[in-house]
């Protein structure tokens, strides 16, 4: 969090001089390219610092029965429930509706019931969402290259 405070501050004067517009689309611009690097990660099977995730266990079953095989969280990376969205002037990506209770379960490592009444199940921490150096990093170059285009 230490580098997103000195962004910002870095970043908060240059965008002062925006237009409530300018600043807006900046913003949504900035919103999609962390929605689509959170997604890569995900998919990827990692934390955005690029450690790996502990695989599922073994006894995952889906509706039919069947072992679970592919990747974890297939349908919460979407757009659907993964949201890019600006706020004010503010860039914000989380997870919506239902899709936010299951998403702080696992990205936390809480515990949760696989089924009302069922057995109660200790999940391991996987980050979903996060920023890492390199996200950084480009968000601070789009944000430049966003500034050079319009001045």
């Amino acid at each position: 969090m230490d580098d997103l405070q000195r962004l910002d501050t870095w970043l908060a004067p240059l965008l002062h001089q925006l237009g409530p517009s300018q600043q807006r689309q900046l913003a949504r611009q900035v919103a999609l390219r962390l929605r689509a690097a959170n997604q890569q990660t995900m998919a990827a099977q990692q934390n955005p610092d690029g450690q790996a995730w502990q695989p599922r266990k073994n006894r995952s079953r889906d509706a039919r029965g069947r072992l679970r095989q592919g990747p974890m969280f297939r349908k919460l990376r979407t757009a659907r429930h993964l949201r890019a969205q600006v706020l004010g002037n503010a860039a914000v990506v989380q997870f919506m509706g239902r899709a936010e209770r299951l998403a702080r379960i696992h990205h936390f490592g809480l515990r949760d019931r696989v089924s009302p009444g069922g057995a109660e199940i200790s999940y391991p921490a996987r980050e979903l969402i996060g920023i890492s150096e390199e996200q950084l990093d480009q968000v601070t170059d789009l944000a430049l290259s966003f500034l050079t285009q319009d001045m």
